[in-house]
């Protein structure tokens, strides 16, 4: 399987497909660390990272924020002293995409 981080997001339009059970079974082992949760009945990927001081978490949101900028997709990010939580789930689809996966693997890649 080709990996996550080498891949880029396409673009995500109302109506494009959730990713299948299939494809969610695939992806997760990709994935250290990351959780599934459901959100308002919204599947979602979910990870706390964890920092030595706020200095670093902040560090760490920002590199993340840059990179949403390039791949044009944006998860919710909690950043407090020590620690960052990045939730990942394609808004217009109200669910899991291919591209939630994707970006995950690109968030681990900043550290």
């Amino acid at each position: 399987m080709t990996n996550l981080t080498r891949k880029t997001c396409e673009v995500c339009r109302i109506g494009a497909p959730l990713a299948t059970q299939a494809e969610i079974d695939a992806f997760m082992p990709q994935l250290q660390g990351w959780e599934l949760v459901e959100i308002d009945g919204i599947k979602r990927l979910q990870k706390t990272f964890k920092f030595d001081n706020f200095e670093d978490a902040l560090s760490f949101t920002n590199k993340i924020g840059a990179l949403c900028e390039q791949e044009n997709h944006h998860p919710a990010i909690l950043t407090e002293w020590g620690r960052v939580t990045v939730t990942w789930w394609s808004h217009k689809i109200k669910g899991l995409h291919v591209n939630d996966f994707i970006m995950a693997a690109k968030t681990d890649a900043l550290l």
